[in-house]
């Protein structure tokens, strides 16, 4: 018995196939539905505007091709988001995409982001006494520099190596570790 073909995931692979050698926005639904062998129709369907289409996109790169390292201190999820910048390296078309993707207001009831409950995780293991509230405020901008949009804006705004994009992350996260008082921190 043949295992059910899942469309959605086939035209997000054709997409990343195509994302090679064009840019997304030269890429149509015709070249999709050429990519993937299914009609226009049905990847409209799918992704009614070219947004859905990006967002879908966006989601489905960060979880296939750059997957964040497990972490669980500090210095393990600067040495995760090292790894990503390097993916990211690898693949600037795909990362560009992921970028312009996390950019965009949602379009569906898409659930919460993991890299923020790992990231408070981390700081609650790490800083237990650290209240709530900057526990949160931490871990919005933690998650702001470990982005392919951070990534993206230092690449092309900035125009920084990707060693220097990593030394920015770097310093900016060590700032923003240190907002927490020392008490905070476990021994």
């Amino acid at each position: 018995m043949e295992k059910p073909v899942d469309t959605e995931t086939l035209i997000l692979e054709s997409a990343v196939a195509l994302l090679r050698e064009h840019t997304f926005e030269d890429i149509s639904y015709l070249d999709l539905a050429e990519a993937t062998g299914v009609s226009e129709r049905t990847i409209y369907r799918r992704f009614p505007t070219r947004s859905h289409l990006l967002e879908a996109l966006a989601t489905w790169i960060e979880a296939e091709q750059f997957p964040l390292p497990e972490f669980r201190t500090p210095e393990e999820f600067r040495e995760a988001v090292r790894d990503r910048f390097r993916a990211y390296e690898t693949s600037p078309g795909c990362a560009f995409v992921s970028a312009r993707g996390a950019a965009l207001s949602p379009t569906t009831q898409a659930p919460s982001v993991p890299i923020t409950s790992a990231i408070l995780a981390m700081l609650d293991e790490a800083a237990p006494t650290l209240n709530r509230r900057d526990a949160q405020r931490i871990a919005a901008s933690a998650r702001y520099f470990a982005s392919p949009i951070f990534w993206a804006r230092m690449r092309t705004g900035f125009d920084m190596s990707a060693a220097e994009t990593f030394e920015a992350f770097d310093r900016a996260i060590l700032q923003v570790l240190a907002t927490a008082p020392k008490s905070s921190w476990a021994a």
